[in-house]
């Protein structure tokens, strides 16, 4: 018995030297690992690592994608099936066109119905556009993406059309004559059907094809995974989705650092080789992207003044739905559905932003607006925040006019340089903080950071933000609130599949019919951006960030007449 014992003993003690000896050397491995970092995402580690108490920092070996795995009410989920339905877009009749018999701007044309019939202010101009392939055959179906304008460089006038797919070949084109003199008219190919179907596959297959990443540290260890709304494979990953509004975000786990531990969100990237050789050939720059159109006959009309009336009063149309939403002249915005007022002086701008408290939310775009009034009010001084240059936050004060400007870019997917996860924040928890009233001021833009996400993606972050601005109205009616819609921008074969105006105007149209109804005005960056003689910009030129600028300021100090 006492041999028994006296083994036990020994087997005791050996267990306790060896226990000793695993602990100083991964002591060792620790201390000297310090001065490295681990950057990657392929990291397998156990599932009973560090757990955190916040749902934040929760990990799981389930593969995620957020958008899928949304608890829909019956209302919701109606609204949800409407929006999908009212974006469906014509199809070729076969899932394989070959590149010859695609759409090709070249071949194609437009008439002008009418081209020598007496035009006033205010008719309508019909045109028709004729669609053919690379071998001159005309088209026998439609989905082609086209852009239309009329415009008198002379006097710096501009407008667009509404198109209509007659689902042949054949597309009609209306447009309302909103200025006397000589109107031409533009035709653009953005992209063939051939190229939408493929840009609808990369939508719904790729939704990772633009990736994210985020930095993990602690003390002088970091490590870097890669983050994203749909993470594929069976590795563990955090959860980060918000616990207020529910928004999905999820980060590949690190392997040696707990979820908790995450200091910074980034771009990380594009995929590369989301095409076939076949398809590529749908977008080429100068053959197939954003190409004219050109008229097989006249191409502008003469249109004269509306007799006996007063053509101004045309352009206060009461109905919110009308088309277009405004109108250049003289390099000047001329908005249909309702008074503005052009604030040519600086000492105007402060005028009626005195006193108010502005706050804007979204991307590079609103941030354009937060760099055009800090540089044009001269009393109007940025506090230096310390924030990274392009991504913010950001301040401006006027202790003279007692005026606070503040921009702060929304929640992830965001495609900024390095963001401190400390100032990653939601604009529908952001706008649930504020309380509102007479002297608050909210401008809000999303959309360019979702292109590349199925709809629902965009739905959800939408819901949440009409939500929370719904109940800030409700608390503070007064509360003025302001949605900058997307714009058009320049393309080329490697833009367009991520950030196509197809897949904005997409986008566009979900975010007009989920905030039609509700108290909020709009400035129309979409047609102000497509009327303008400049070349297309994801982030428009001066002359027309100041024309959205004059709109917005309409809404704040509106123009008594």
């Amino acid at each position: 018995m006492w041999r028994d014992s006296f083994r036990l003993q020994i087997f005791c003690l050996l267990m306790a030297v060896l226990a000793v000896v695993v602990l100083v050397h991964n002591f060792f491995q620790v201390e000297h690992l310090d001065d490295y970092t681990v950057s990657g995402s392929n990291w397998i580690t156990e599932s009973n690592d560090q757990t955190s108490l916040s749902q934040t920092t929760k990990s799981t070996r389930k593969p995620y994608c957020g958008y899928e795995q949304q608890t829909l009410s019956k209302r919701e989920r109606a609204e949800q099936e409407s929006l999908l339905a009212a974006l469906q877009w014509p199809k070729p009749p076969d899932d394989k066109i070959a590149f010859l018999q695609s759409t090709d701007p070249v071949h194609s044309d437009f008439v002008i119905v009418k081209p020598s019939k007496f035009f006033e202010v205010g008719d309508q101009l019909e045109v028709v556009v004729r669609v053919r392939d690379f071998q001159g055959k005309p088209k026998q179906y439609g989905g082609d993406y086209l852009q239309a304008r009329i415009h008198s460089p002379l006097l710096k006038a501009g407008a667009i059309g509404r198109i209509v797919d007659c689902h042949n070949g054949l597309y009609k084109v209306f447009f309302t004559l909103l200025w006397p003199g000589e109107v031409e008219v533009s035709v653009t190919l953005v992209h063939p059907s051939e190229a939408v179907q493929v840009l609808l596959r990369l939508r719904e297959e790729r939704p990772d094809r633009v990736y994210f990443k985020s930095s993990f540290k602690s003390g002088r260890y970091s490590e870097t995974t890669e983050c994203n709304v749909c993470l594929p494979g069976d590795l563990p990953v955090c959860n980060f989705t918000d616990l207020y509004s529910g928004e999905p975000w999820f980060c590949y786990k690190p392997r040696k650092l707990s979820c908790a531990s995450r200091i910074s969100h980034a771009k990380g990237g594009y995929q590369k080789g989301l095409l076939t050789h076949e398809e590529s050939l749908f977008f080429q720059s100068g053959v197939n992207i954003k190409m004219p159109i050109l008229s097989s006959g006249p191409d502008s009309v003469i249109v004269k003044p509306k007799a006996f009336t007063d053509s101004s009063n045309m352009d206060r149309a009461e109905d919110p739905t009308v088309f277009p939403s405004g109108y250049y002249y003289e390099d000047l915005w001329r908005p249909r559905t309702h008074w503005i007022y052009h604030f040519n002086k600086s000492d105007d701008i402060s005028k009626c932003l005195q006193g108010k408290v502005i706050h804007l939310f979204g991307d590079s775009t609103m941030r354009q607006w937060f760099e055009y009034l800090t540089a044009t009010v001269p009393d109007l001084v940025e506090f230096n925040l310390g924030s990274p240059k392009n991504v913010g936050p950001f301040m401006s004060v006027d202790l003279k006019h007692n005026i606070l400007l503040k921009f702060r870019c929304h929640g992830p997917p965001i495609r900024f340089t390095t963001v401190f996860t400390s100032e990653l924040r939601y604009i529908a928890n952001e706008l649930n903080g504020i309380v509102g009233g007479r002297n608050t001021v909210i401008a809000i833009t999303i959309w360019s950071h979702f292109s590349t996400f199925p709809v629902e993606v965009y739905i959800r972050r939408l819901r949440n933000i009409r939500r929370a601005v719904i109940q800030l109205l409700d608390r503070s009616p007064k509360t003025l609130i302001v949605i900058r819609t997307a714009n058009v921008q320049e393309l080329g074969p490697e833009v367009s599949l991520f950030n196509s105006d197809w897949y904005s105007l997409q986008l566009d149209s979900v975010m007009r019919k989920m905030f039609s109804g509700i108290a909020v005005h709009f400035v129309d960056a979409w047609e102000m951006s497509l009327a303008h003689y400049l070349p297309h910009n994801l982030h428009p030129k001066e002359v027309i960030v100041r024309n959205q600028i004059d709109t917005f300021l309409s809404y704040v100090c509106p123009l008594q007449i």
